[in-house]
C-alpha cells in the first residue's frame, strides 16, 4: 500500500540523518578535499548534451588552485538548489524562511526571496513534508560547512534572488503555464492546496535526483561513493514520497505530473531524462498502471548535467543568465562553465 510505504521511509529519518552527519564529517577532512567535493558535485553533474546550453554564472573570486576552484565552484552550484529547495519548504511547511545566518557569504549578491506562504498540510502529508523540510535545511548546513572548510570563508556564496512567487509574476505560473497546467492568463499557486504544493514540490525533487545520479561517475573514492549514494538515497525517498502521494490522487493528479515532466525533459535539451508517475494509454489517458520511479528501461536512474539542471531551473532553454527560479541567476565561482557546453 502506499500509505504504508510513506510511513516506512518516515521511519528511516534517524538513520538519513546519521548518513548526513558521516557525510559532514567527511567533507571536513583536510586530507580529502577532492574526494568531498566530488561528492558534493552531484548537484552539478557532468553529463552533458553538445545541443544543451550552458547558462552563465555570476562571476566572483577565484581560489589558487584551478582544480579546487572548479571543485569549489560545484559546491557553490550545490548550495544554489539548496537554498531553493530549503526556502520553498520551510516557507511552505514550515512557515518561516530559513534564518539570515544561513544565507549569507561572500560571493555574489545577496538577493531576497519572492513569494511563499505556508500551505496549511494536515495529516500524513504534513509529517512527511515536515521531514523533507528538515533534511532540505541540513542540506544547506552541510553544504555551507564543506565550502568554508574547503576553501574559507571567502568562497562561501551568498543566497541569489529566489523566486517562489505563484501569482502571475511568478515562476511557478511560469512553469504550470509551460507545462499547460494553466492557461496564459491563469495563474498557479502552489501554496493554495495540497495538491498544488505536491505538484510544486513534483517539480524540484526529480531534478535533484537526476543532479545527483549525473555526479556518480566523477567519484573515485569508495569511501565518499558510499557517503554520496547516501545522500542519494534520501533525496530518492524524498522525490518517491511526493510521486506516490501524486498518484494516489487519482487522474486529474497524475495527469498535471506528467505534463510537468514532460515540461522538464523538454527545457533540458535533446534526450530522455524524465518520465510521468502514471503510464498512459495512447490517447494519454492513465490506465491505472503507476510509474512511481523515474528511470530508463533498465530500472536505473536519469541523470542531468549542470546545464540541464539550469535550464529547467531558469526556465529557458538557451544560454543566458538567470529567469525562472533564480532571477539573476545562480552564485558561483565556475569560470570553465561560463561558456557553452563547458563541463565542470
Amino acid at each position: 500500500m502506499i500509505k504504508d510505504s510513506v510511513f516506512a521511509a518516515l521511519d528511516l529519518a534517524n538513520q538519513r540523518r546519521a548518513e548526513r552527519r558521516r557525510f559532514i564529517k567527511l567533507a571536513a577532512g583536510s586530507t580529502a578535499v577532492a574526494g568531498s567535493l566530488a561528492l558534493l558535485s552531484a548537484c552539478g553533474g557532468s553529463n552533458n548534451d553538445s545541443t544543451s546550453p550552458s547558462p552563465t554564472p555570476s562571476p566572483s573570486p577565484t581560489a589558487t588552485s584551478t582544480g579546487v576552484a572548479t571543485d569549489i565552484g560545484i559546491l557553490q552550484l550545490a548550495l544554489n538548489l539548496e537554498y531553493l529547495e530549503a526556502q520553498f519548504y520551510s516557507i511552505a511547511v514550515l512557515g518561516r524562511p530559513l534564518p539570515d545566518a544561513s544565507l549569507t557569504g561572500s560571493v555574489g549578491t545577496r538577493g531576497a526571496v519572492t513569494g511563499g506562504r505556508s500551505v496549511g498540510l494536515t495529516g500524513t502529508l504534513a509529517e512527511l513534508a515536515r521531514e523533507i523540510a528538515y533534511d532540505e535545511i541540513a542540506h544547506v548546513t552541510a553544504l555551507r560547512s564543506a565550502i568554508t572548510t574547503a576553501g574559507g570563508a571567502a568562497l562561501l556564496i551568498n543566497q541569489p534572488a529566489i523566486n517562489i512567487d505563484g501569482g502571475a509574476n511568478g515562476a511557478f505560473t511560469a512553469a504550470a503555464r509551460a507545462a499547460g497546467l494553466v492557461g496564459a492568463n491563469e495563474t498557479f499557486d502552489p501554496y493554495a492546496n495540497e495538491q498544488n504544493f505536491l505538484l510544486a514540490a513534483f517539480l524540484f525533487e526529480d531534478v535533484g535526483v537526476t543532479a545527483y545520479k549525473g555526479a556518480s561517475p566523477l567519484i573515485t573514492s569508495a569511501t565518499y561513493l558510499e557517503a554520496a549514494t547516501g545522500i542519494l538515497a534520501a533525496e530518492a525517498y524524498h522525490a518517491g514520497l511526493i510521486r506516490s502521494e501524486l498518484f494516489a490522487r487519482g487522474t486529474t493528479a497524475q495527469l498535471a505530473a506528467n505534463k510537468i515532466a514532460a515540461a522538464r525533459d523538454t527545457l533540458d535539451g535533446t534526450g530522455t531524462r524524465d518520465a510521468g508517475i502514471a503510464v498512459v494509454d495512447a490517447s494519454g489517458n492513465p490506465t491505472g498502471a503507476s510509474n512511481i520511479s523515474a528511470a530508463d528501461g533498465n530500472g536505473i536512474a536519469y541523470s542531468r548535467s549542470t546545464a540541464q539542471v539550469h535550464n529547467i531551473v531558469y526556465l529557458r532553454r538557451d544560454a543566458g543568465i538567470g529567469g525562472g527560479f533564480f532571477p539573476a541567476g545562480t552564485n558561483n565561482s565556475i569560470e570553465a562553465l561560463r561558456t557553452s557546453g563547458a563541463t565542470a
